[in-house]
């Protein structure tokens, strides 16, 4: 279930297009694309006042048009996630005790997420 973003206007109830931040250091208002997600100290607003904004006075709007190539997933996203697929739907290789590093702990028990090590110089057995 996604919840859609609307213009921050008030009594304004169409979506939002497009997300305002104020660099108040720099005296300058950015209008850019709708954010990924909400912040608290940005604006979104619908077309019609996005396309209405002024500034105060002595400050500079910056409107960033938004690139369509960038919109969908690229040819290189998609492999990558395909890739990942395969590499989380291939079985792990069985773990051979015996190549384990000398000195490295031992795992003797375990209860779902929890292991229990022993320091292989101990030969105590676990409860």
């Amino acid at each position: 279930m996604s919840i859609a973003r609307i213009c921050s206007r008030a009594a304004c109830h169409r979506p939002a297009v497009s997300t305002l931040t104020y660099v108040y250091a720099d005296q300058t208002c950015v209008l850019g694309p709708l954010a990924t997600y909400a912040e608290p100290h940005c604006y979104d607003l619908c077309a019609d006042h996005a396309d209405r904004l002024t500034a105060p006075n002595g400050w500079e709007v910056i409107r960033l048009a938004p690139d369509p190539a960038a919109a969908g997933p690229s040819h290189d996203d998609l492999e990558a996630l395909a890739d990942a697929v395969r590499e989380a739907a291939r079985p792990a290789p069985p773990r051979d005790p015996g190549r384990d590093l000398p000195g490295a702990p031992v795992e003797v028990a375990r209860r779902k997420h929890l292991r229990m090590l022993q320091d292989p110089g101990t030969s105590a057995a676990p409860d």
